[in-house]
């Protein structure tokens, strides 16, 4: 659908909730977890690498994984999508951004209270107790290929501490998704960028969005199908964003 579609909405939004996937920070050099691994890591897909079992059969690689995860993160820069972000919070009344990405791209374009409903690789706990992680995490120089890195103990266990992320098989953290449902549930329109919808419960936010009479518009590179009530624009995040804030506000 065209995107003269979306812009009458978007032009008299008074709440826009801004959903974001990898496909975003996949524009910035991330790797997504569709790519394939490779160094230390190649024998394993990621979704080995991701849950409570495997990090505490093997801590090293796992860490050494997210951390080379973290390296990959702190290398790259926001992109053009992530200051269009900002841009649009600057011209409609409400912006809520709402992420499934471990990084902190959003923040360092400059939004605020972004809802991370996945995590954060800057926010380690204790695999045991849960303790927040206090140090500061290192500025790593890793290689390539990656390597095993032990990690650090908790100061109030000797736990291990573990990434900050949502694993497979745990839940979304309680206050994030309330917060993520009551942004698509109370938004005029929802903007689903980067993502295919195919991860739950995540993915249940468009519906949530759709079902109290939303603008529900995806934004992807890669075509897929979407409800006849919905919005599909095609392209990079990075040029179909600057193109509908342009439509809208020019």
């Amino acid at each position: 659908m065209p995107i003269s579609a979306v812009v009458d909405r978007l032009r008299h939004a008074n709440h826009v909730t801004v959903f974001t996937g990898a496909g975003v920070s996949a524009e910035s050099g991330i790797p997504t977890s569709r790519d394939a691994l490779t160094g230390l890591w190649e024998r394993f897909n990621p979704a080995q690498l991701a849950t409570a079992d495997a990090y505490r059969a093997d801590p090293g690689l796992c860490w050494g994984w997210y951390e080379w995860r973290r390296s990959k993160v702190l290398q790259a820069t926001p992109n053009a999508a992530h200051q269009a972000i900002v841009q649009l919070a600057s011209l409609v009344p409400k912006l809520t951004v709402v992420t499934q990405n471990v990084d902190d791209l959003h923040e360092r374009a400059g939004s605020k209270g972004v809802i991370h409903l996945h995590g954060s690789l800057h926010s380690p706990r204790c695999i045991d107790c849960g303790a927040a992680y206090q140090s500061p995490l290192a500025i790593l120089d890793l290689p390539q290929g990656g390597q095993r890195i032990e990690p650090p103990q908790c100061g109030a266990c000797n736990g291990l501490i573990r990434p900050g992320v949502v694993w497979f098989g745990e839940m979304l953290p309680e206050i994030a998704w309330n917060a993520g449902l009551a942004a698509a549930e109370n938004c005029d329109v929802f903007l689903s960028i980067g993502t295919s919808g195919m991860v739950y419960p995540a993915a249940e936010l468009p519906l949530r969005a759709l079902g109290r009479g939303s603008t529900v518009v995806h934004i992807n590179p890669v075509p897929f199908e979407v409800g006849e009530d919905e919005h599909f624009l095609q392209g990079p995040a990075t040029h179909v964003m600057d193109e509908l804030i342009a439509a809208a506000f020019s």
